[in-house]
């Protein structure tokens, strides 16, 4: 962390340390792209894992595994941004590691409202597919990105599948099947085939 914050200074905004596990820091989004080439450069972090992004907001359709039968509670709308916390809904992620040290490190980063960050691309090459993904999947624009386009949907498809407020409309229409009874496995309790045809 000192030496992270001693290449970006404040824009270093919280880091949580899990013990034995893993590191998590949070940075100011308009050093978003600044915080990867110091990590690159400065903290010898070669080996980009993976980008993505987070919608905090809670589902105003429930959760999946919530039996559609049963009656409705009242729901907690509160946006809660986990490790380094954050203040807006949509936060970007990503994971690099230094394969020399054996050390890795997980990036935060708000996204604004103008859901615009800049591009990892000039850092990483390996950013690549990940931004598109998250741009296709959340609609989060990255400035220096050189080709935004759909890799999994139609061009013509309208909305963003993973965030909370896009309605699965398959799970409306058929509960998630892990919460529908089903038939007892052969051999379990009540079953028949116990010895013999």
């Amino acid at each position: 962390m000192d030496r992270l914050r001693s290449v970006i200074g404040d824009a270093l905004e919280a880091s949580h340390l899990a013990a034995g596990s893993d590191v998590w820091v949070r940075v100011r989004s308009d050093a978003w792209r600044q915080t990867g080439l110091a990590l690159r450069d400065h903290l010898d972090m070669d080996y980009f894992c993976f980008l993505s992004a987070i919608d905090w907001m809670p589902s105003p359709y429930g959760r999946g595994e919530d039996d559609p039968t049963a009656e409705p509670t009242e729901r907690d709308e509160t946006i809660r941004q986990g490790y380094t916390g954050g203040s807006t809904r949509f936060q970007l992620l990503a994971r690099v590691v230094s394969s020399a040290q054996h050390v890795g490190i997980n990036i935060k980063a708000d996204v604004p409202e103008s859901m615009v960050m800049e591009s990892w691309l000039p850092v990483y090459a390996g950013a690549n597919w990940h931004e598109r993904e998250a741009w296709e999947m959340f609609g989060i624009s990255f400035a220096g990105h050189p080709d935004l386009r759909h890799l999994y949907l139609p061009t013509e498809f309208e909305g963003f599948p993973l965030r909370k407020d896009f309605p699965l409309l398959a799970r409306m229409v058929k509960p998630w099947p892990g919460i529908v009874d089903v038939e007892p496995m052969p051999g379990g309790a009540g079953g028949d085939d116990e010895g013999g045809e």
